[in-house]
């Protein structure tokens, strides 16, 4: 197998996961536990529990997750993957073993940069490689397929929830900290799997028309605006197909379009507002 070939392969999904989750689990030992910064997710409420009782965070965060993935599997049912079983496993088990790790690093002000920082490498690896740390962003999935809230604002409820529970627990401070440590990893976030923001607007020229818009319609489920061109180099017809997604659509449908139709060019653009229904509700046929 070449190297080419193992990228593609699902091992090398699965090794992303791993590794992503390696960063993660190192970034809350070593600033957010110390800092008491509690920055969303399941992390950030096992970093409260762990404040208010001295619980192992590894264990809560287990404890918390399993009935989170049993309902995952019931009401999500063929989004939910063994990649996020992976990944939600993997998370506590590294903070298991690094718990011992004593970095003296307690301002607040770096943990939430530089932890914010080495968790979105982390997370951008998992998602990279397709899969999830599992948490609240599984009660953030249900919340989106069960209303008309995007991925990023359910994310946004589930996530602010947490900061304001720990404006009571530690102080406002540090749930202020704790907003900053959620937009830097956001940031780089986008930066390990794009470059680019959030929300996307995807350009592709292709001269297979309807199979590109079979893949949007059955692997993305998005509307989509078609353009007739004219090649430059090659004075052929062509077609220039606009589809707006979110970012974890963006990168799944780069690797799709990669292996399904590699002759087709795409861009990737930075999409600062959209309105519409094709992209203000979850889903176009919603």
């Amino acid at each position: 197998m070449t190297f080419t070939q193992f990228k593609k392969s699902a091992l090398f999904d699965y090794l992303q996961i791993i590794v992503g989750s390696a960063f993660v689990g190192l970034a809350f030992t070593i600033f957010l536990l110390p800092s008491r910064i509690a920055a969303g997710g399941v992390s950030g409420i096992s970093t409260i529990v762990y404040e208010l009782y001295g619980f192992n965070p590894a264990y809560v965060q287990w404890i918390i997750n399993l009935p989170l993935l049993i309902l995952g599997l019931v009401l999500v049912g063929k989004d939910f993957s063994w990649r996020t079983i992976v990944g939600t496993f993997f998370v506590p088990f590294f903070i298991f073993l690094t718990t011992d790790i004593n970095v003296p690093i307690h301002n607040p002000l770096l943990s939430s940069i530089y932890g914010g920082i080495m968790l979105g490498i982390g997370l951008g690896i998992v998602y990279r490689g397709n899969g999830s740390t599992g948490g609240t962003a599984l009660i953030a999935q249900i919340l989106k397929k069960y209303t008309n809230f995007s991925s990023g604002f359910a994310q946004l409820i589930v996530d602010g929830a947490v900061v304001i529970i720990s404006a009571f627990v530690f102080d406002l401070e540090l749930a202020l900290y704790a907003m900053m440590a959620i937009y830097v990893t956001s940031k780089v976030i986008d930066f390990v799997q794009l470059q680019t923001s959030p929300t996307k607007l995807i350009l592709i020229i292709t001269e297979q028309e309807e199979k590109v818009q079979a893949l949007i319609s059955s692997e993305l489920n998005r509307g989509l605006t078609k353009v007739k061109s004219l090649g430059g180099y090659s004075n052929q017809e062509k077609t220039m197909i606009l589809c707006v997604v979110e970012q974890s659509e963006a990168i799944y449908f780069k690797k799709i379009v990669q292996e399904q139709e590699p002759t087709s060019f795409v861009i990737f653009l930075n999409a600062s507002e959209i309105l519409g229904r094709g992209f203000s509700r979850a889903q176009y046929d919603d």
